[in-house]
């Protein structure tokens, strides 16, 4: 399988940490560049952004038009009707990611899996089964996929590996008790997770970066 294309950046010269954050369904990688250049990480020290674009493919539910996605949406009902295959096909792209970075030298417990909406179901769902532990876990606006099988599957190295999960109250895409949901589900499983909710649509609004911002500045402290 080749290596998904991305767009980088690098805060400065010999990164020390690595943040790779997800687009949502339609988007791609350009999507949160400028989201990435409103963070202020200089106590972390140099940090590499790393922006994949999801492959091309139909889209059930646009009536098969083919766009960015990371897994097919068959219908309104995003539980009892998942793309499994995609989401595992997908998985495994961002793993590779994963491995990529560690091949360049940075630890996978400095990397950073983040993700919007589909984007953030991807970061939920590689980051909790990656067999590295992972510095955070970044959902914002998304929801927890194949949550039945998150308890079999999940990564014994990650099981306590802060995770910041963001959502918009007047979500009209993924609404908010999705989010709300995968919330309680992944504490339940005793997953230690910062609960975010603001008074917004399926975006990102500047508290929320503020909030993000702080909470990266403190899973990528330097030791």
């Amino acid at each position: 399988m080749s290596l998904l294309e991305t767009i980088e950046t690098e805060t400065g010269p010999n990164p020390v940490a690595t943040i790779i954050v997800l687009h949502g369904l339609g988007a791609d990688g350009n999507d949160f560049v400028p989201f990435a250049s409103e963070l202020q990480l200089g106590p972390v020290g140099p940090v590499r952004f790393v922006f994949p674009h999801a492959p091309v493919m139909p889209v059930t539910i646009n009536n098969g038009y083919r766009m960015r996605a990371w897994y097919d949406i068959l219908g309104t009902d995003l539980v009892r009707r998942e793309d499994e295959a995609g989401l595992r096909a997908s998985l495994t792209a961002v793993e590779a990611l994963l491995a990529r970075e560690e091949a360049r030298g940075i630890r996978s417990d400095r990397i950073v899996l983040a993700g919007f909406s589909q984007g953030c179901a991807m970061a939920l769902l590689t980051g909790l089964r990656h067999r590295e532990r992972l510095a955070g876990i970044v959902g914002m606006s998304g929801y927890l996929p194949l949550a039945a099988t998150t308890a079999a599957e999940r990564s014994e190295a990650n099981a306590r590996t802060p995770v910041f999960l963001a959502h918009g109250s007047h979500d009209n895409v993924v609404p908010v008790a999705r989010g709300q949901a995968s919330c309680e589900l992944l504490r339940e499983l005793g997953h230690p997770v910062d609960w975010h909710e603001y008074p917004m649509a399926h975006s990102v609004c500047l508290e929320e970066v503020q909030d993000l911002n702080a909470w990266l500045l403190k899973v990528l402290a330097p030791a």
